[in-house]
This record gives C-alpha cells, structure tokens and sequence, in this order.
C-alpha cells in the first residue's frame, strides 16, 4: 500500500515492561499473556494516516536484558521516534529510565522523539509508581508522557499515533532533514507523485535497491 513517509520507532526499556506486548495490540489488535523474552530485536508495522496522509510506521521492539543492550544501541541510529516503557508495577524499571534515556540521547539522532510509557495501568491494585511521578520525569526530560495497558488497549493507539504526530510537526516545521534517511524517515511514493522533485529523488532510491 501506498504512503507518504515512513517513520521508524524503536521500543526500548527493561525486560517484562510488555514491549512486545504494546507492539502487537497495536499492529494486530490481540495481546498476549504468555510471551516469550524477546531475543534480540522483533519488528512490527502498521499504517495510519496524519492530516489526510498514509504513514507507515516500521517498529523495532528491543530485548531488555542487558546482554542485548549493544544489539539494541545500533537500532538507535535512524530512529525518528522511540517508546521508552516502564511497568507501573515494577518500582526497578522507572529506576532504570534515566539510564535508557541517556543510552538512547547518545546514539540516536538529537530530533527523535520520545514518548514515555507507564504500561500496565489495568493493574492499579499492584501499582508502584505513580502517575504522577511519570509526568514528573517526563517533564523534566521534555518526554510526552501517557499510561497505557497492553492488555485492554487502553490508550496503546495514542501512544503510538501521538508519537507520529510529533514527528510529522517536526517535519513541517523544517527540523527533521527529511532527504537524509539516518532520520529514521523515508518519503514514500504518495509523497513523491504529489511533488515532481521528489519523485526524481525516490525513482533514484527505488532504482538503488532501497528498501520498504
């Protein structure tokens, strides 16, 4: 299907926070209670569409442990936007935000966007964290903030398209140098065929070999 960018998102934060579980709600509507650790790096995608446009968004959803953390650093690089999780019952993994964040500031592009997840707000009675103190490192860090639930969907759509919507005011704005693909955006053939320059530049890409 045709669109007219393509944003890249990395999924990053501690084992358990239900990344993987934040991925397939979004792209495949179900959620699953038993899931295996992921190894390594999974990939997920989905089309939405921003001010009348078709954006396909390519998701890279990272392993936690920290025997990955290098694996996961080189998905950094051409990132335009990233989800960093934490689970609103586990006090350990918004202890280890900080860390992320500066892992994440060090090897991605300084535009990326960076929405900050409280997940599993289904599971209030087991709660650690609270919302407030999510707000309060989000703003101290100038992260958009939201709780979600994997399991119920709640507010899983939001995050994800909120995080695009981000990128896309970026773009508009001028910040994100969109003819350089390390941004983590591609200009897709929707945009090309509305704009004859374009067009050129990604006959040339399609010519290359470029992928999706």
């Amino acid at each position: 299907m045709s669109y007219a960018y393509l944003f890249k998102y990395i999924i990053i934060g501690d084992t358990g926070v239900g990344k993987s579980c934040l991925l397939l709600q979004f792209t495949d509507k179900r959620f699953q209670p038993v899931h295996d650790l992921t190894i390594g790096v999974e990939f997920g995608a989905r089309m939405i569409t921003i001010d009348g446009k078709q954006v396909k968004l390519q998701i890279w959803d990272t392993a936690g442990q920290e025997s990955f953390r290098s694996i996961t650093r080189s998905y950094y690089r051409g990132a335009a936007g990233a989800l960093l999780v934490y689970d609103i019952t586990r006090r350990d993994t918004f202890n280890h935000l900080t860390t992320w964040l500066e892992d994440a500031r060090q090897h991605s592009n300084s535009n990326m966007v960076i929405m900050l997840i409280g997940n599993k707000s289904d599971l209030e009675s087991r709660r650690e964290v609270k919302r407030e103190e999510g707000e309060a490192f989000a703003r101290e860090h100038g992260l958009v903030f939201m709780e979600t639930s994997a399991k119920t969907a709640s507010n899983v759509e939001e995050a994800f398209i909120n995080t695009a919507k981000e990128i896309y005011e970026k773009i508009q704005e001028g910040v994100f140098d969109i003819n350089n693909e390390a941004n983590g955006i591609k200009i897709g053939p929707q945009h090309a065929a509305s704009s004859p320059g374009m067009a050129s530049s990604q006959n040339r890409q399609q010519q290359d070999g470029g992928c999706c």
